[in-house]
């Protein structure tokens, strides 16, 4: 197992929106929590239904926001803490990096891109699944394709644990990125409540849309 905890790849401009987008989910779920209805309530009538976007209808027993807008705002829902704080973490390490290449706007269109297609990936694989999805796993995990693609070489910090043998090491992020993808192919069809479909769709999203911009950029810097 293994937890990146920083990248040694520091930024020059301030990461606005990386920020704002923490600072969101964090707030969305706190809402969440200490809603009168509860944290599930939240998840029934925010989350992304699969069933409900290829039927174009499902009854849950709670009033549903408008089904195309769930594509939204399933991506701001957290199931747990944990789960908060674990996508707050990756988007923190590897959000500030690819928002300072892309620029603060076209990041936001980037980041809600991934999500969106990591969402329509996972409806297209379950199209009867009537369990809520929700978090930002699928645009972060765009974030972390974009990473790949731009700073392969790029020293992260990460928690190792084998067993009973703990340390931290730092290894090119290409090799926990890939790692990371390779871990969600492996785990695809054994379910455990987590969208695999959505991580691998948002990573390849994120390589596809940020590798011709880096191609473009590189072929005018040496022209």
């Amino acid at each position: 197992m293994f937890i990146p905890l920083k990248d040694e790849n520091p930024t020059l401009k301030f990461p606005i929106v990386t920020i704002i987008l923490v600072i969101v989910n964090c707030l969305v779920f706190f809402y969440q929590v200490i809603s009168p209805e509860g944290l599930s309530y939240q998840v029934l009538r925010f989350g992304i239904i699969p069933y409900e976007i290829t039927h174009w209808h499902i009854d849950v027993g709670v009033p549903r926001v408008f089904w195309p807008l769930s594509l939204i705002t399933g991506m701001f829902l957290h199931g747990s803490l944990w789960h908060l704080l674990g996508n707050m973490l990756y988007l923190w390490i590897f959000g500030n990096n690819v928002e300072e290449f892309l620029g603060p706007l076209r990041f936001l269109w980037f980041y809600l891109a991934c999500g969106l297609s990591a969402s329509l990936v996972q409806v297209a694989f379950s199209p009867n699944s009537r369990v809520p999805m929700i978090g930002a796993s699928g645009a972060i995990a765009g974030l972390l394709g974009a990473y790949l693609i731009l700073y392969p070489t790029a020293r992260v910090k990460t928690l190792v644990f084998l067993i009973f043998y703990i340390t931290i090491i730092s290894v090119p992020a290409w090799v926990i990125l890939s790692l990371w993808f390779f871990l969600q192919l492996a785990n695809v069809g054994l379910g455990g409540g987590v969208a695999w479909f959505a991580h691998i769709g948002g990573f390849l999203v994120g390589v596809a849309l940020v590798y011709p911009r880096k191609k473009k950029r590189l072929k005018f810097h040496f022209a």
